[in-house]
C-alpha cells in the first residue's frame, strides 16, 4: 500500500471516529447511516449459523427478536460449524454470518464486522463470539448481551450509551439483567434507518421469484451480484480509529475498493 493511500485510510478513519461519537447517544444510535440496500420492506436477510449448540438458545433469542421491528426479517440458515470454519468465520457476499470460537486472549468478547460500497451499504457481515473468554460466558445473560449486540451493529445499529449505564438494551454497555434483548427504542431505530428503499439490493436470499424482496437486484459487479464465494481469510484489521473504555473501531481498505469497520467489545476492565 502506498503512502497516499495510508494517507487517505488514516483520515477516513479519523472522520469515521468522530462520526461514531455523535451517533452513541440514546436518542439515536445508528451506526453511522450504515444499512443494507434493498428495494423492498420488509427484506429478508440470510443469517448463516456457524456455532457450536451452547450457543443456540442465544442466536435464537436474537434472530426472533431482531425479527420484530417490521422492516426485516433474519432467517437462520445452517453454516458449517466445524471447528476450523467457526475460527475463520470468513464472510459470505449478502450475508450475515455468526460464529463462536476460541479466538485467543485477544482483549475482545465479541465482533461486528461489515463490508460496506461506495454508497455505504452493507453488503456482507459477521459476528463473532470470542470463546478464548469462557468464564465471561457464566455471567447472568452475557451470552444474550453479547450475541445481541453483535448482530445488531451488522444491522447498522450503533451503542446507545458507552458509560456503562442500562438503557435496557443489549445496544448498550450494562451488565443489567434486562440489557440482554432489543427493546422498544431499538425497533424504533431499525424503522428509521430502513424506512426508505434503496435502488438495488445489497442482500441475497438465493431466490428470485419475489418472494422475498425480489433477490439480488444490484448493478453487475456491485453489492450481491459478486462473486458470493467467502471473503479469503483474514480479512484485514486495518487501523484504529476510536477506542473507548468498552469498544474499538477499525477500518481497512477492501480489495474492491469498498471497507471492512470492525466494531470490537472489549473484554472488561
Amino acid at each position: 500500500m502506498s503512502i497516499n493511500r495510508n494517507r487517505l485510510i488514516i483520515k477516513l478513519g479519523v472522520l469515521l471516529s468522530l462520526m461514531s461519537l455523535t451517533s452513541i447517544s440514546y436518542a439515536t444510535h445508528s451506526w453511522n447511516g450504515y444499512h443494507w440496500a434493498r428495494t423492498a420492506a420488509p427484506f429478508y436477510l440470510q443469517v448463516a449459523e456457524s456455532l457450536t449448540d451452547d450457543w443456540n438458545e442465544s442466536f435464537d433469542g436474537s434472530v426472533d427478536l431482531w425479527s420484530q421491528s417490521g422492516k426485516l426479517v433474519l432467517i437462520s440458515t445452517p453454516g458449517n460449524d466445524s471447528d476450523r470454519e467457526r475460527k475463520r468465520c470468513n464472510a459470505i457476499t449478502g450475508q450475515l454470518r455468526v460464529c463462536n470460537a476460541s479466538y485467543g486472549y485477544n482483549g475482545w468478547l465479541g465482533m461486528a464486522s461489515i463490508y460496506i460500497d461506495s454508497n455505504s451499504h452493507i453488503t456482507k457481515g459477521t459476528a463473532k463470539m470470542n470463546d478464548s473468554y469462557a468464564e465471561y460466558w457464566t455471567m447472568l445473560g452475557e451470552k444474550n448481551h453479547v450475541m445481541c449486540q453483535e448482530i445488531g451493529h451488522v444491522l447498522g445499529l450503533g451503542h446507545t450509551t458507552e458509560n456503562g449505564t442500562s438503557q435496557k438494551t443489549c445496544m448498550d454497555y450494562s451488565s443489567d439483567k434486562d440489557s440482554q434483548w432489543p427493546n422498544f427504542h431499538d425497533m424504533e431505530q431499525l424503522n428509521t434507518i430502513y424506512g426508505h428503499l434503496d435502488g438495488y439490493n445489497s442482500y441475497d436470499m438465493g431466490v428470485t421469484d419475489g418472494s422475498s424482496g425480489g433477490g439480488c437486484t444490484a448493478p453487475a459487479g456491485k453489492g450481491c451480484n459478486k462473486n458470493n464465494a467467502a471473503e479469503p481469510a483474514p480479512v484485514p484489521m486495518g487501523v484504529l480509529v476510536h477506542r473507548g473504555s468498552h469498544h474499538e473501531i477499525r477500518v481497512a481498505p477492501g480489495k474492491d475498493g469498498g471497507l471492512w469497520i470492525h466494531n470490537i467489545r472489549l473484554v472488561h476492565e
